[in-house]
């Protein structure tokens, strides 16, 4: 049997992602809890209790996490929570997430604190939502949680895939407020760059030790027919409009939207690291008739592997395609999200070996990867689609918030308790791709 060992740079971050709305329950005053209440998400699924971190199980599941060897987490803070009115702050909510910090250092694990992973406070949401200007307002709320959390935290990520929120909340109309508008679009796009600049300089202020990114979602997408030219251009067509916005104009001061060329010179070299989230790739065909599609049809590879909903298709060396994007901004790069929905926990152990493995290769490219935060600790609630997905390298009962170690739970283990993937791990938890992936030449 072939063996080989990917070993990881040291002082390397191993970790899971979360994010408030969709762990802690409870949450009733921003606009997802609206969204839901309107019977716009997965028909008779709500978020409820979710993990029931607001209750004090973030406790229970940072222990496992920290036992099995994470040295790491990725955590949101709920807004609505911290401002519930304009007016108004809640300092007991404050000392709940400064607590959850403490609780990650404790444990001897780095936090990363993301500001705004898609939820608004209701008074946001009902005085027009982001296609009005709140930088001020988000840098005072940026401003309360720095001061609260800064003693514990180092690392902060502004907005969680500001793409995915403006392509599903005013192009697709599946996220609050669920608009069908470009021009809307292309105001929302402007004021979170201004918002996200004026958080930048906010963290820098009060922590300049600090480190500060953005969480980019990186759709891969590849021609379909790579020798039909219209293939090819509405490919680079589509990947520009929906990866390259936010990433430009935090190097550049520039944005680009819907509505033209925008100048947010305030947003130039707002990053300290890039954040990457990667999920999968899809082939993109050009298809004249389709305009609302932009002239384009997407679909996944003939033969690839997919999760049991067809939300995800298998496709790791789209994930080295995603770093090489990343690595042209000239940033450190945290994989801040990377997953898969499985709830039998039969693709997982393949979809980790294989992306972890192609990370290797980026990272022995001299890329500078720093970290790895896998998508997520424990199953939760995934949006407009509810409870139907399963993401969790733990199970999660949601009748009894019991908790189950999925097979893959042992694997990251491994991996991260050694810095390092194996060619015995992959023998043990994914022998089906070992040839693949160790070839006995």
């Amino acid at each position: 049997m072939a063996e080989a060992r990917f070993t990881f740079p040291k002082n390397f971050l191993w970790g899971t992602a979360t994010a408030a709305h969709q762990v802690e329950g409870g949450n009733t005053n921003n606009n997802w809890y609206a969204w839901e209440l309107g019977g716009r998400v997965r028909p008779g699924h709500h978020a409820g209790q979710a993990c029931d971190w607001w209750g004090g199980r973030w406790r229970e599941d940072f222990d496992r996490a920290a036992a099995s060897g994470q040295n790491a987490h990725r955590f949101s803070v709920e807004w609505s929570r911290i401002q519930p009115a304009p007016d108004k702050w809640d300092e007991a909510a404050l000392a709940h997430y400064a607590e959850m910090a403490r609780g990650l250092r404790a444990r001897g694990m780095e936090p990363m604190v993301t500001l705004h992973h898609f939820t608004d406070p209701l008074w946001v949401y009902e005085y027009g939502g982001w296609e009005r200007d709140w930088a001020e307002t988000f840098e005072r709320y940026v401003e309360k949680v720095v001061q609260a959390l800064k003693g514990d935290v180092r690392l902060w990520i502004t907005f969680n895939e500001p793409n995915v929120y403006v392509a599903a909340g005013y192009v697709l109309g599946v996220f609050p407020p669920g608009k069908k508008s470009l021009q809307a679009a292309g105001w929302v796009m402007a004021n979170i760059s201004r918002a996200h600049a004026a958080a930048y300089t906010a963290i820098h202020r009060l922590q300049p030790e600090a480190r500060v990114g953005l969480a980019h979602h990186y759709r891969g997408m590849e021609p379909a027919r790579p020798w039909f030219p219209p293939d090819r251009w509405v490919t680079r067509f589509q990947s520009h409009e929906f990866n390259e916005a936010f990433p430009g104009v935090a190097a550049t001061g520039r944005l680009r939207t819907p509505l033209g060329r925008v100048r947010v010179p305030q947003a130039r070299g707002t990053q300290d690291f890039f954040g990457l989230n990667y999920y999968t790739e899809e082939l993109v065909r050009f298809a004249p008739l389709a305009v609302g599609e932009l002239f384009s049809q997407r679909q996944y590879r003939p033969g690839a592997v997919m999760s049991e909903n067809g939300f995800l298709a298998l496709e790791p060396e789209g994930f080295y395609r995603a770093l090489h994007w990343a690595s042209r901004f000239g940033l450190p790069i945290m994989v801040t999200e990377n997953g898969v929905e499985d709830a039998a926990d039969v693709l997982r152990p393949l979809y980790l070996v294989g992306h972890i493995r192609q990370m290797w290769r980026a990272a022995n490219f001299n890329w500078k990867v720093e970290g790895y935060f896998h998508w997520s600790l424990v199953d939760n609630f995934e949006w407009e689609r509810g409870w139907s997905q399963r993401f969790g390298l733990w199970a999660l009962d949601n009748a009894t918030q019991q908790r189950t170690r999925r097979p893959s739970g042992d694997l990251y283990e491994e991996i991260c308790r050694e810095n390092a993937l194996s060619s015995e791990m992959v023998a043990r938890y994914a022998p089906e791709v070992f040839a693949e992936m160790f070839p006995n030449e």
